[in-house]
């Protein structure tokens, strides 16, 4: 069973702990357990209601109504306003609800549906993306039991890689080149492959060398095709080196080209950088990138 703190059901209701422990407090909304060091945490249950809560109160309905609502009637009517298939906030959050729950069926009607009225790459940007990164440090911590990470890892993965697939490849003589790489170690993907159909797509020849390369073949591969960047995402610790150090080497290894890199090691730490080594937060950054360089 998943534990979390009040801090992580922050993380993925949006409302904010001192609310969270006041509507506690007051309504009777939610029950934390205790470990025997009494310390508080809450189950997959109080987080599929708070989940539930979230919705209904961002719809403008007051809590001290929704607080005489049974867990039936908060799902019902949570499901009656939750039928807007662009409300992006409203999907992640059902999405959220579906991976507690292991419903794929769930799952596969959001995400189809989103993309059926909105397209792939919009649903990349506004919902996936979003989604794994309210859940990713959540991962990182072991909040979130495996199975979990595995079960929503799979299905998109399947849907990136169909849709990858689907991206014919440029032919043109000028198309910047991209290598693309998991450093040695490393082997969350899912992100880098998310930037890679938004590279594909944009017109990019794209080499993608997948997860844990070691070094040299990475320096090989990119001297080989004269590569114009290096995309890179680091999500744990590279095997026997710094990051920084890392990304020093990979700067001087080509001074002339642009180093992109994103994923939890680099997104809040690693200030002062080379100037050729450029980090992205988002794939809307991205796409802004892509006008500058």
């Amino acid at each position: 069973m998943a534990k979390y703190s009040i801090k992580e059901l922050e993380n993925l209701s949006g409302i904010k702990a001192h609310t969270i422990r006041i509507w506690e407090k007051r309504y009777n909304l939610i029950k934390p357990d205790r470990t025997d060091t009494n310390i508080r945490y809450y189950c997959d249950t109080e987080l599929k209601r708070l989940l539930n809560i979230a919705i209904l109160n961002r719809h403008g309905i007051k809590i001290s109504n929704i607080a005489h609502l049974s867990d039936t009637e908060l799902t019902e009517k949570v499901v009656s306003i939750s039928s807007d298939p662009l409300n992006a906030e409203n999907n992640i959050e059902n999405m959220v609800l579906a991976m507690v729950d292991m419903n794929e069926a769930r799952f596969e009607k959001i995400l189809s549906r989103y993309i059926m009225n909105e397209g792939f790459e919009n649903a990349v940007i506004k919902i996936i993306f979003p989604f794994f990164e309210k859940i990713g440090l959540l991962w990182q911590t072991g909040s979130i039991n495996p199975a979990h990470e595995h079960f929503v890892s799979n299905l998109f993965r399947q849907k990136l890689m169909v849709a990858i697939d689907n991206l014919a490849v440029t032919d043109k003589q000028n198309a910047k080149k991209f290598v693309m790489f998991l450093p040695e170690g490393e082997y969350h993907e899912l992100g880098l492959l998310f930037y890679y159909y938004l590279v594909k797509k944009s017109g990019k020849l794209v080499y993608y060398l997948g997860s844990s390369v070691p070094y040299s073949d990475v320096i090989e591969t990119a001297k080989m095709v004269k590569t114009d960047y290096l995309f890179t995402s680091i999500t744990s610790s590279i095997t026997g080196v710094k990051t920084a150090d890392y990304l020093g080497k990979l700067s001087k290894e080509f001074p002339f080209q642009k180093v992109f890199i994103t994923g939890l090691q680099v997104k809040d730490g690693l200030h002062n950088l080379p100037s050729n080594i450029q980090k992205v937060s988002s794939p809307l950054d991205l796409t802004e990138l892509f006008k500058l360089n």
